[in-house]
Parts: structure tokens; sequence; C-alpha cells
């Protein structure tokens, strides 16, 4: 284990670096060197991290309690009769997790909209489901990051 200098860790705070060895096949090692120079890490260590960093995620997120934040995407038909008010009362029934929306009106009758969520991993993939399955949403999907919001009012008590 060699020491190296703190680098910042998600939330914002210097870290210990612990420097590690892996194994690869040669194939895997080139692949990996051409990806780390097409999207411009900085070295293999910081590619690989990043990986890391993204499976650890989607590990949490199918753990489903730990408190996440993420934004639900979507693209729907705004002329399906109800649709809107139906997603709108979706939000409204679960206030505590829904932080914020936008909506953009899109050529054609194509409306995208976009909901900050927080709240309990599979409570949020709950919601998503609920919001992407109504006739008229063309697509939608849940994207999640580990870390919350400050709450907005603080509980009482």
């Amino acid at each position: 284990m060699d020491d190296q200098p703190p680098s910042p860790s998600a939330e914002g705070r210097a870290s210990p670096v612990t420097r590690i060895s892996i194994s690869m096949p040669e194939d895997l090692l080139t692949d990996l060197d051409d990806m780390v120079a097409a999207r411009g890490f900085e070295s293999r260590s910081q590619a690989i991290a990043t990986m890391i960093h993204e499976q650890l995620l989607e590990h949490k997120r199918q753990l489903g309690q730990q408190v996440m934040v993420g934004t639900i995407t979507l693209f729907y038909d705004r002329s399906v009769r109800g649709l809107q008010k139906q997603l709108a009362d979706l939000q409204c029934e679960h206030i505590d997790e829904v932080i914020s929306s936008l909506h953009v009106h899109l050529a054609q009758n194509q409306m995208m909209e976009v909901v900050l969520v927080q709240g309990p991993a599979a409570k949020l993939q709950a919601i998503a489901n609920e919001m992407i399955t109504p006739r008229g949403v063309i697509t939608g999907r849940l994207q999640l990051m580990a870390a919350t919001i400050p709450p907005l009012h603080p509980l009482p008590g």
C-alpha cells in the first residue's frame, strides 16, 4: 500500500488514496488505453475509478434502501387525453420524493419532462415506473446518483 496525496471524494472533501494492482489480459488493457485517450481521462486510474464508482451506484440502486438523488426523464405525446394531468397527479402523490420538475414543449405535440427526485432508490424506481408506463409516454428513464439534497425544511422533532 503506497501513500498518495488526498483526492476529492464525492462530498468534495479530500480523502486518502490507496494504490492497488490489478491484472488483465493484454487486449483488455489496449481497449482500456483506447478509451482513456478517447474520453480524455488523465490516467487509467481515473478511468477505472470512474467505472467502479458507476458500478457501485448501480449496486446501491439495486439494494433499494440507500437515499439517492436523481432524475426521471420522460418523453411523451401531450395530445393523449388526460396524460399531463395523470403525470402531475403522480408528482403530487409523491410530494415527499419529488423536488422539482421542468417540461419543454417540442415539435408535433411532443413533450419532454425532467423530474428531480430524492429518496430510497427502490421507492424512486417505483415512482419512475408509474410515470413511464401510462399510455402516451413514449420513453422514460430514471437516473440516480449517490448524493442527497439538503432538506428544504427541517423536519419537526
